[in-house]
């Protein structure tokens, strides 16, 4: 087989293991609620935000100190990705020297190898690229819910419902999982420098660890309910609650 075919059969592999195994992860979220960690999470932000809320006065720095911990680690991620991005940028500069150092068995000429090689930090660049924009959006909603939290005042001018402030606290997380999972999905490409058999193993070592990673833990003396979350119901009790302002200066 060709080196280019050879490079598009094991990306084509590791493309469908990893789409696969998020289709069957989907499946049994849709059957079960309770299998995966991202719905255990996202009902225990809801609840976070519902004592937080119905407390303030009392848990106003529990909420400050919580919010803080997730921006800083959202913020690290994002500096991260692009400090990667550095790097991958930088090794397009040595493609000739570095392509043949991490896989000497590569057949095929000198400007194919070039190409593959620009082709590979591409992929990379593209999927660090996306992780840096999901943290930012996840710092960005963190901060919006610092503020959102703690804002019902006593003359009910502006009070968004606990229903509200979950849905943006439960993105703002869909967010920072999705940056994670970028971060993951560069494993498989980082091996494929080193040649697309190794692609394909890393493809297949990430999905198992994947597959323990998402799921919930169980313990078999607990039984949970699992209502259903804010952002399915697509009810307008989530929405915000505004009360107008009395026009006394109307007249």
């Amino acid at each position: 087989m060709t080196p280019l075919a050879v490079n598009s059969s094991a990306f084509g592999l590791s493309l469908a293991l990893i789409v696969g195994y998020h289709i069957y992860l989907h499946y049994r979220q849709r059957r079960d609620p309770s299998y995966s960690i991202q719905t255990i999470n996202n009902l225990a932000r809801e609840s976070w935000v519902e004592n937080i809320m119905a407390a303030c006065e009392k848990q106003g720095i529990l909420a400050i100190q919580t919010l803080r911990n997730s921006t800083m680690a959202a913020t690290f991620l994002a500096s991260t990705a692009i400090l990667l991005n550095i790097g991958v940028i930088n090794l397009m500069g040595h493609d000739d020297n570095f392509s043949r150092i991490l896989n000497p068995v590569h057949a095929g000429s000198s400007e194919f190898v070039s190409y593959l090689w620009v082709a590979k930090l591409l992929f990379l660049l593209v999927v660090f690229f996306w992780a840096f924009f999901c943290f930012s959006l996840a710092v960005r909603l963190y901060n919006h819910v610092g503020y959102l939290v703690n804002s019902s005042n006593s003359n009910g001018v502006f009070s968004p419902t606990p229903a509200y402030v979950a849905q943006l606290l439960n993105r703002s997380g869909h967010y920072y999982s999705q940056g994670m999972r970028c971060y993951y999905l560069s494993v498989p490409l980082v091996f494929w420098l080193l040649g697309p058999l190794y692609m394909l193993a890393a493809s297949l070592g990430l999905v198992i660890v994947l597959y323990h990673v998402d799921r919930a833990p169980r313990t078999a003396d607990t039984a949970l309910e699992y209502p259903q979350l804010p952002s399915q119901t697509g009810s307008s009790s989530a929405a915000i609650t505004i009360v107008a302002r009395k026009a006394a200066n109307a007249e």
